[in-house]
């Protein structure tokens, strides 16, 4: 009963036309739906895809535009320790030749120095020879004056001794002279 009541229903859709089963209906209108949604979708994915890629693009640009102004930071600052390195090597070298002049000039002030103080020295053993050579003939006179007095006291007479140390004193000046 049932392979009877198949095989009608069989039968009877086999003499009818594609068009008029709602099966096909559906698959077109469903192609039909998908074709129409499939146009706006593409241009919705593609402008969404464009859009993330002009992100992307500019991204780049920027992170570019950062590394060559990194560069450039770089090479500055490379510039400015070479230009640094050179000034204190510039530095250090007047320092050693300030240093060096400095030397030179005390080494001189101090050979100065001790000439003059030698001078000095010179002078006064000189003044202390004079002094004593002025002493010692002081002495001397003194001496000579004492022992001729003596001399004369024990030899001559009152008058006569007091002429002869007159004498003696006044020629005494010329003496030491």
């Amino acid at each position: 009963m049932i392979s009877t009541a198949y095989a009608a229903s069989e039968g009877a859709t086999s003499h009818s036309a594609f068009y008029d089963s709602p099966t096909f209906w559906v698959a077109l209108a469903f192609a039909i739906f998908v074709v129409m949604l499939a146009k706006p979708m593409w241009k919705f994915t593609t402008t969404a895809l464009d859009k993330k890629i002009d992100k992307i693009k500019i991204s780049i640009e920027e992170a570019t535009k950062l590394r060559e102004e990194a560069q450039d930071l770089l090479a500055v600052y490379k510039r400015k320790i070479a230009d640094a390195e050179k000034e204190a090597e510039g530095i250090v070298a007047q320092a050693r030749d300030e240093a060096l002049l400095l030397k030179n000039q005390m080494t001189e002030d101090l050979e100065t120095s001790l000439e003059r103080r030698e001078k000095l020295a010179m002078d006064r053993i000189a003044q202390a020879e004079t002094d004593a050579t002025t002493e010692v003939r002081a002495m001397t006179a003194d001496i000579a004056l004492a022992a001729t007095r003596q001399l004369l006291v024990d030899n001559a007479n009152n008058t006569k001794a007091d002429e002869l140390i007159d004498g003696a004193i006044k020629e005494l000046p010329e003496k030491l002279n």
